[in-house]
């Protein structure tokens, strides 16, 4: 596989459980190369993996001291990258829930479309918790509502590449998409910007707890800060909601 000097696969990791290293491997057989950043885990899953990079030169493992959140690890991950010459990079999970299989048919689109965002399109199996289709049904609405229906079609599932640069320049200038909110601001705060998103299907599997599935996602804690940055955000689409009508009507 020759390795790509512009769209790399990112993968930000806390505490993720038997999967990982078997998630880390698979990506690395659908692309060169891949980064892990290693979010403070606790749970010996940072010595796995840099033993893994050992023999790996296409695989890279940067790691946090303290855990700061899915948001946080991927920024340092995009800065990183960002210095290394890269322009693009397909955010994963560490867990197994994403398909690396799909890795390429993302990055191809994303090649033909470099100013865009290639957002995964979650097909769910009979795995999912159905709270969390109910909950991400209120968590689509609010952002549909808030880009004016700019065509995100779930804006909480993490399989997604992104442009670097913008994607920076917007975190940089905010405190906040350091945790769980990573996901859902970014495609708001993006669209916002100007980039336009392309939708692809992607499978997605929800692990139970005996077949090595972890979840970080606390439903009190997570959804109040998920209401909370949608609270925050439309004082931000108020603002501009003169211009995005105009970009609606106008284009542009």
């Amino acid at each position: 596989m020759t390795p790509s000097a512009t769209h790399l696969v990112l993968i930000p990791s806390y505490n993720p459980g038997v999967r990982a290293v078997a998630t880390v491997a698979a990506a690395r057989a659908n692309w060169d190369p891949v980064w892990v950043v290693v979010d403070g885990s606790t749970d010996g899953s940072a010595e796995e993996l840099t033993a893994l990079a050992r023999d790996d030169p296409s695989l890279r493992v940067l790691v946090r001291a303290r855990n700061g959140g899915k948001g946080a690890a991927i920024l340092d991950g995009l800065m990183a990258a960002q210095r290394a010459g890269f322009t693009h990079a397909l955010t994963m999970d560490a867990d197994g829930q994403h398909a690396p299989e799909c890795i390429g048919a993302f990055m191809q689109a994303s090649l033909a479309a470099p100013g865009a965002m290639i957002f995964g399109d979650p097909v769910f199996d009979a795995s999912v918790p159905l709270i969390r289709l109910r909950g991400r049904r209120i968590s689509n609405w609010c952002t549909n509502l808030e880009t004016l229906w700019a065509g995100i079609h779930d804006t909480l599932f993490g399989f997604r590449v992104y442009p670097i640069d913008p994607l920076v320049a917007i975190m940089q200038r905010t405190r906040w998409m350091r945790r769980f909110d990573f996901d859902a601001e970014a495609a708001v705060r993006l669209s916002w910007r100007g980039v336009p998103v392309v939708n692809l299907p992607a499978p997605v599997r929800y692990f139970r707890p005996d077949e090595g599935g972890v979840s970080h996602f606390h439903y009190g804690r997570d959804n109040v800060l998920l209401t909370s940055m949608y609270l925050r955000l439309f004082v931000g689409f108020v603002g501009r909601l003169p211009w995005l009508i105009a970009r609606r009507l106008f284009g542009g």
